[in-house]
């Protein structure tokens, strides 16, 4: 209610009382009902009058309540509880209003509008405000566990602290704000995360068993892993990504990496379990030197080792029937070990191949050419055989043995058979060709011949391809003698035909180192079809007659 009304009132108030005793004077009423109406109602209207005046100056609050007073030049508050007497005429404008009750988790940030400080207020209470202060902002303390945690930023200052549980956090500055709750990292025994301090740089590992809290500038990089438990055989290696350092940690123990380290290998390695048998080559790639373990033991590399030849590797048994061909990376000779031994390569040293000892049949031969060309004869016949060209022997360095390739097929139309092994026995060979009669026809002869290789030497200067060379000579022969007859003389002379060539031929043989036991014709048709019909005419009759004249003599006999 503004003053002015309370003037107004405070006037009529006081006029009234003076005015009524004059008023019953003036008045002379015909009629003391009327009279007494009349002052009745100017007596209430008076004591309504005083009544509003006292409610202007007199205010009644309970233990929540507060008036709020506009005073003609600034603001006044009255808080409850109690009766609170104002001067009616000192003030414009008067409201009656709630305290605000805080609970326990309660708080509010206050801003007085006069002088734009701020400030926090939290439960339990009743909040009454002053007379230029409001609420800015209303909020409920936030609870936090043993795991938990907040990181608070100073709005005003920019810093940034961390609250820990267990407690119920409340801001202490109007400037402070929680960024949201979160929970701590929970490390066990074998785990450890990566660290980072943005502020600083620094970087580390926190190792369990912890529950880590991040502090406002730290920054976890990458996620909780587990640290390497190491057993007896087993080891890791750790690159320094600074340094460039390498650490080898062997068990049995548990490996927490520093903050820059990582797995060399890409995770825990076993160590080298070499057997009584087994060797490995290791280099160490700083300086290039190359060491050589044989078993049996166990082989942890080094901060810069690395194993060579794709790992281990079986020591050669070296003993009568089998010998090492070993290459020496440093000289680039080949050497052949031979003693009786279980073989070791060196560091430099490398296996080329095992070698067998070739041993050879009483019938068989071998050719054997040295690094300097010059051949060498082996024969399994004691009787040829020498201690410088023996029956067993191992094939030396640089060496290699002497392959023919021999024609093969009835033909021989294909060089495709590899001969390393000679056989020395007398044996067989059938092959066959065409050649034609001087009354013009054309047969096929199938020829055996029965040959023997009996000086290698003579063989290996003359020829590569001996069936070929005897193929061609013995066609060659067949075709010049068979042109010279017809072919009823060729049926009639067919043996004497081969016995011809056979010792016409002896020098051709034998300058091949090879010498033939027979040459027969087994076999012969003619190309022609109608020809070949008629020969088997030919051939069928002398047959018939054949039989016949051996029936008649058996009976010629049988009546004698």
């Amino acid at each position: 209610m503004g003053a002015f009304s309370y003037l107004a009132m405070s006037a009529a108030v006081v006029t009234g009382a003076v005015s009524l005793p004059l008023l019953a004077k003036s008045f002379a009423f015909d009629n003391s009902l009327t009279g007494t109406l009349v002052l009745g109602t100017i007596t209430v209207a008076i004591l309504l009058a005083a009544a509003g005046l006292l409610s202007w100056a007199v205010f009644f609050l309970g233990k929540d309540e507060q008036v709020r007073l506009e005073l003609f030049t600034e603001t006044a508050v009255l808080n409850g509880p109690g009766i609170k007497l104002v001067n009616p005429l000192g003030y414009r404008k008067a409201i009656k209003i709630k305290a605000q009750m805080l609970g326990t988790m309660d708080f509010v940030k206050i801003k007085d509008s006069l002088t734009g400080k701020e400030r926090v207020e939290r439960g339990p209470q009743l909040l009454f405000l002053g007379p230029y202060e409001e609420v800015k902002e209303c909020g409920q303390g936030i609870t936090l566990s043993k795991t938990e945690y907040l990181t608070v930023t100073d709005q005003l200052s920019g810093n940034r602290i961390v609250a820990r549980g267990p407690c119920v956090w409340f801001p202490t500055t109007p400037h402070e704000k929680a960024s949201g709750r979160h929970t701590a990292i929970a490390l066990q025994e074998d785990e450890y995360i990566r660290l980072k301090d943005e502020a600083t740089g620094q970087r580390w590992v926190q190792q369990g068993k912890a529950l880590v809290v991040l502090e406002s500038t730290w920054k976890v990089e990458g996620e909780v892993r587990k640290a390497w438990t190491l057993k007896t055989f087993e080891y890791v290696r750790l690159l320094d990504s600074v340094t460039g350092k390498v650490t080898v940690h062997r068990g049995e123990k548990t490996v927490f990496p520093g903050p820059n380290e990582n797995l060399l290998d890409g995770d825990k390695l076993s160590a080298i379990d070499l057997k009584v048998d087994e060797y490995v080559r290791i280099e160490d790639q700083s300086d290039g030197e190359i060491r050589v373990v044989a078993g049996t033991s166990q082989v942890f590399l080094g901060p810069n080792e690395r194993v060579m030849d794709g790992g281990k590797k079986k020591a050669i048994q070296v003993d009568e029937e089998h010998a090492a061909l070993v290459r020496d990376a440093s000289t680039g000779q080949q050497s052949l070990k031979t003693d009786k031994q279980l073989f070791v390569p060196g560091p430099h040293e490398k296996i080329e191949e095992v070698r067998d000892l070739i041993k050879l049949a009483d019938h068989e031969a071998m050719i054997i050419k040295d690094k300097d060309g010059q051949l060498h004869f082996h024969y399994g016949n004691h009787e040829k055989h020498t201690s410088t060209e023996p029956k067993s022997f191992f094939l030396q360095p640089y060496a290699e043995i002497v392959q023919l390739w021999w024609s093969s097929g009835l033909r021989r139309a294909k060089r495709d058979l590899c001969i390393e092994r000679f056989d020395c026995r007398a044996q067989y060979m059938w092959f066959e060709f065409d050649c034609r009669t001087t009354d013009n026809v054309e047969l096929v002869l199938e020829v055996t011949m029965f040959w023997e290789a009996v000086d290698l030497a003579k063989m290996i200067r003359s020829t590569g391809n001996l069936p070929g060379d005897v193929y061609n000579q013995a066609r060659s022969q067949f075709i010049k003698h068979v042109a010279k007859v017809t072919l009823k003389r060729f049926m009639e002379e067919l043996h004497s035909i081969s016995s011809s060539i056979h010792t016409e031929d002896a020098n051709f043989y034998e300058s091949r180192g090879v010498k033939i036991h027979s040459l027969e014709v087994t076999r012969y048709s003619c190309s022609d079809k109608r020809t070949s019909e008629v020969l088997q005419q030919i051939i069928e009759e002398t047959t018939n007659r054949l039989n016949r004249l051996s029936q008649a003599e058996s009976e010629n006999f049988g009546f004698a």
